[in-house]
């Protein structure tokens, strides 16, 4: 199932794609305004996720204390470092991007979780490493919210350890998303 989630997404054009973006950027920030948050764990954009660096720009804008996560261990949950738009970046051990002066914060009262697909029931399928459902186990629980293509639906029973997102965010809209979740 991954590796056809992974070619539909790679299989869309560009032009729909940056559509897409837009619109979930759009729905991402009008999220956040509404949740109280004022740092927002993001991510950066791998294998053709969503790209939503417009949003990130809006939200910094309006105040949001953006975090990225950062995989320190394999068998571990994801920390946050500080991130500045622009600010100078490298890749980490796993290929992903994250500041060159690493400035690790507290775990985020908000969270934007990148989904490779997502079924009815709000949860997500990754590329099956563990790390946000290591994450998501922590407590405090951060509100969440799932960001995927609507074409990325699909259905597939969740396991033990999943943990189901507060919503889901799509070009189309989102599904179970209230902020104060």
């Amino acid at each position: 199932m991954r590796r056809r989630l992974l070619a539909a997404r790679r299989g869309l054009d560009g032009a729909t794609r940056a559509r897409w973006d837009g619109a979930i950027g759009a729905h991402v920030v009008d999220w956040w305004r509404g949740s109280g948050a004022g740092a927002l764990g993001v991510y950066w954009p791998l294998r053709d996720e969503p790209d939503l660096a417009a949003a990130y720009a809006e939200l910094a804008r309006l105040g949001a204390r953006l975090l990225l996560p950062v995989v320190l261990r394999r068998d571990a949950a994801l920390e946050f470092a500080e991130w500045d738009i622009g600010e100078a970046m490298v890749k980490d051990k796993m290929g992903v991007a994250v500041p060159a002066e690493l400035r690790l914060a507290p775990y985020p009262p908000a969270l934007l979780v990148p989904c490779l697909g997502f079924n009815a029931g709000r949860y997500r399928l990754g590329y099956g490493g563990g790390f946000y459902d290591r994450t998501l186990a922590r407590q405090p629980r951060p509100r969440t919210l799932g960001v995927a293509y609507a074409c990325l639906a699909a259905e597939f029973a969740s396991d033990g350890h999943d943990v189901a997102l507060d919503g889901i965010v799509t070009e189309r809209g989102s599904i179970g998303s209230d902020p104060r979740v």
